[in-house]
């Protein structure tokens, strides 16, 4: 017997979204109040987990075709890869610059190499917490 689940399908497309919008938010709320890259992983690997329960593993593998171990792997590279672009510089492992830059339709913006390490985090936790979860789930 084939479930009829188009009302879970058409909610979960609303909450992946709303879902998406949030990690982008805290993404870039992370350097000047709570969040950062580690929580902002953490919510967009749950969208991910969504799509992987209420669609079948199948599907989602062919309408998003990434390899999350390389995604893991690149994070963990751009993050300490941050850290040693403060040597060229000659200052200490990890120590992070800002400036304020103009920028078209946004006015003045703050832009900062914390950014980018934010986003080596983002991509590790998503990457490690999504092969997880597609190990275990492999195993039944």
């Amino acid at each position: 017997m084939k479930i009829n689940n188009v009302i879970l399908r058409t909610v979960t497309k609303i909450s992946v979204f709303i879902i998406l919008t949030l990690a982008v938010y805290l993404f870039f709320a992370g350097h000047n109040s709570p969040g950062g890259g580690f929580i902002a992983g953490l919510v967009l690997a749950a969208a991910f987990v969504l799509l992987f329960l209420v669609y079948d593993m199948d599907t989602i593998r062919k309408g998003i075709p990434i390899d999350f171990k390389k995604i893991a792997a690149f994070g963990a590279f751009l993050a300490v890869g941050t850290g040693f672009g403060a040597f060229v510089f000659d200052v200490p492992f990890l120590t992070q610059s800002f400036d304020y830059f103009e920028v078209p339709f946004f006015g003045e913006v703050e832009l900062s190499t914390v950014t980018i390490f934010e986003a080596g985090v983002s991509f590790a936790v998503v990457g490690v917490v999504i092969t997880i979860i597609l190990s275990i789930s492999e195993d039944v």
